[in-house]
């Protein structure tokens, strides 16, 4: 069953925010701190709540920080524990906490059948396509043909940021144990994963993450401004 609007935990300390518009429109669903050393995204969505961010049509949900334990200590994820962007579509009888927060997300993802799922990375590589793995400044996509708000949200942010290895690009890069991966397959959604580059400043990491939420929000249409 899908979540009445307001505010939901996961975990005591992993809050799920849902928003729902008066017009009726998709349910576009962005997340951060899946990685916990990847902080400019958690900050972003934790900015744009206290900004009021709100849809026009249909439903946002945002989690601000998916791993808590990673998060606190700033690392991908807490020594001895499992990478929690590799545990999908998790076991909700497991021992490992982070297979069970997986099965518990993708029913959530189940139950809501989102139009857009969105993980918000970082990357100490810049991205450079002779390079296997480089992330940084990409929009990271895990199916062909590439969805076409991949494209239309790349323009939008390459004419915005301009600067020395600001671009973004495109780079196809299916995982099959990530948590868009897995959701596409189970929901027919779009799934894409936003890597800055964490060598520029952590402020303006923030920015680019901000836009790219707004611009994927606009293009999707939950949140017509």
């Amino acid at each position: 069953m899908p979540l009445r609007p307001g505010v939901h935990w996961f975990t005591p300390t992993l809050p799920v925010h849902v928003f729902d518009a008066d017009q009726p429109g998709p349910t576009a669903v962005m997340q951060a701190g899946i990685h916990g050393d990847e902080v400019a995204g958690v900050h972003a969505l934790q900015e744009m709540l206290e900004e009021g961010i709100a849809p026009t049509h249909g439903r946002l949900i945002v989690i601000p920080v998916m791993n808590p334990a990673g998060y606190r200590v700033r690392k991908r994820m807490p020594t001895g524990r499992l990478d929690l962007n590799r545990c999908f579509p998790g076991d909700a009888g497991s021992p490992d906490w982070e297979k069970r927060l997986a099965r518990k997300f993708m029913d959530l993802m189940l139950d809501e059948k989102p139009a857009l799922v969105t993980t918000l990375h970082e990357s100490w590589k810049l991205y450079d396509p002779e390079v296997n793995p480089s992330f940084g400044q990409t929009i990271v996509y895990g199916v062909k043909p590439r969805p076409e708000i991949v494209d239309r949200t790349l323009a939008r942010l390459n004419a915005r940021f301009t600067g020395e290895d600001e671009q973004f690009s495109p780079q196809y890069f299916p995982v099959e144990t990530s948590s868009t991966e897995v959701i596409v397959d189970a929901v027919g959604c779009v799934g894409l994963c936003i890597e800055t580059w964490m060598e520029f400043g952590e402020r303006r990491r923030i920015t680019m993450q901000k836009a790219v939420v707004e611009y994927l929000l606009d293009d999707i249409g939950v949140r017509k401004l």
